[in-house]
């Protein structure tokens, strides 16, 4: 009955992770929609269009069939009346993917991580199903078997990050440990695979975050640049509104590209376009107000920035180190090297997949190549926190931390001794110099002195 209450569970979370997505788009679409064209409007296109957006926002790109009537009246070039549309606007991916890990924690914690993550999935892919074939606009089409394959994905890479991550370290009984015990043979390679977890998390907080920061400071600086493009599109307080909240959803997606940048590859806005530390390079840029915020030059001095990533690598080695000397558990050459190259590896990897979501097309002509190249992204990202952890795992240990170690090691082993020690090395409260500390701890702080057995008081002499 538990395991069967689990996936009923599981599959309500999924539910509710897909309904709140699709609300969070249609409610707000709604509300313009009925300001636009009022109550009158073709109520018809609006879930096409919600449907359409959702699975935009999961990787699913669209392809952007522009009418006729409105090539001429905007006077648009035929050749541009279609055009592909990949950029993901990742909040609505990050959504998924977080509650997605949840629910797998949950499940884990219910000591059912599986069949908890293939019941979500099973269900969030059924309510894609459902989305892909009834939201079809004839301008923004979507390929049927990535609308459904695309975020069903996503939610299940989620749910099995959160469910692993929880029975890994609670045990589940099963698969995973039956892998732990095989990786606790070797003592020495035991602590690996975690630390390189740990490190890598410590990696992209430290490279998300200066990114974060990174835009931020853009944002103070060159704020009067993105007014000016809102007022030069000269849009109404709902075109304003619908403009400001598609450039919030980016904002995740914009998080990437100023990660690419602190990285040194940069991103491009264009075919022959940079944007990089090492020097900007723009053409006619599209009126979208968030492009404000690109610097206009750059500067060789600005490569100083490449520091960046190899101080979240060099954080993330430190974090690791220190836990490992906390836990007592120093471990050789060998193995501190494979920590860094996994910590490299697995933040080189991430960056990568996020690199790929959000670089691609976003308009006919040289539009169809705008954001990071994965690849550049990833070796420069992945060399950089190597240099970083390498630091930090492979330097020689201090003299400190040797003598902690050899400390650690000698309480420890004074422990098993004689129990009566505590970690620090000294008498147990409670125990008496010549009785076992085993028949101290039934002593009452009341009895007689005669009950202490083997304990002769000393004889004091009087003159």
């Amino acid at each position: 009955m538990q395991r069967l209450l689990v996936a009923l569970l599981a599959a309500f979370d999924a539910a509710i992770a897909a309904a709140v997505g699709l609300v969070v788009l249609l409610a707000p679409l709604t509300l313009l929609w009925t300001l636009a064209f009022g109550i009158t409007a073709d109520w018809g296109a609006l879930w096409p269009l919600t449907g359409t957006l959702w699975e935009f926002g999961h990787g699913v790109p669209l392809a952007v069939t522009i009418p006729d009537e409105l090539l001429v009246a905007l006077a648009i070039p035929s050749e541009a009346a279609s055009f592909a549309v990949s950029i993901t606007p990742l909040a609505f991916l990050l959504f998924t993917l977080l509650f997605a890990a949840r629910s797998g924690s949950r499940a884990a914690s219910a000591g059912t991580w599986l069949l908890g993550s293939l019941s979500g999935t099973v269900v969030f892919a059924a309510i894609s199903t459902g989305v892909a074939l009834t939201a079809r606009l004839d301008a923004a089409q979507t390929p049927l078997l990535l609308a459904i394959v695309l975020p069903s994905a996503v939610y299940l890479v989620g749910t099995l990050c959160g469910a692993v991550r929880v029975a890994w370290e609670e045990g589940d009984g099963g698969i995973l440990d039956r892998l732990h015990d095989r990786i606790d043979v070797r003592e020495d390679w035991a602590p690996v695979p975690v630390a390189i977890v740990r490190g890598t998390a410590f990696a992209l907080v430290g490279v998300v975050g200066a990114a974060a920061l990174a835009l931020a400071v853009m944002t103070l600086f060159r704020g009067g640049e993105v007014v000016a493009l809102f007022q030069s599109a000269r849009v109404d307080a709902l075109g304003a509104t619908v403009m400001t909240l598609a450039q919030l959803v980016c904002l995740p997606t914009l998080i990437v590209w100023a990660a690419s940048w602190l990285a040194g590859p940069g991103f491009a806005v264009g075919a022959g376009t940079a944007v990089s530390p090492a020097g900007t390079q723009l053409g006619v840029v599209p009126g979208i107000p968030v492009f404000g915020l690109l610097p206009e030059n750059s500067s060789m001095w600005m490569l100083i920035v490449v520091l960046v990533p190899i101080a979240a690598g060099a954080f993330a080695g430190w974090a690791v180190r220190s836990r490992l000397v906390w836990e007592g558990t120093p471990l050789g050459m060998m193995q501190r090297a494979a920590i860094a190259l996994g910590i490299a590896g697995a933040s080189a990897g991430v960056f990568g997949l996020a690199a790929v979501l959000a670089s691609g097309s976003m308009g006919p002509g040289r539009l169809a190549q705008v954001g990071p190249s994965a690849p550049a992204f990833m070796l420069a990202l992945g060399l950089e926190v190597l240099v970083g952890a390498a630091i930090l795992l492979l330097s020689p240990r201090h003299r400190d931390e040797l003598a902690e170690e050899r400390t650690d090691r000698w309480i420890a082993e004074m422990t098993e001794l004689d129990p009566s020690l505590t970690s620090a090395g000294a008498p147990a409260a409670g125990a008496v110099p010549g009785i076992p500390f085993s028949d101290t701890q039934a002593f009452d702080e009341t009895a007689p002195l005669d009950d202490l057995r083997g304990f002769t008081p000393p004889r004091v002499d009087r003159d």
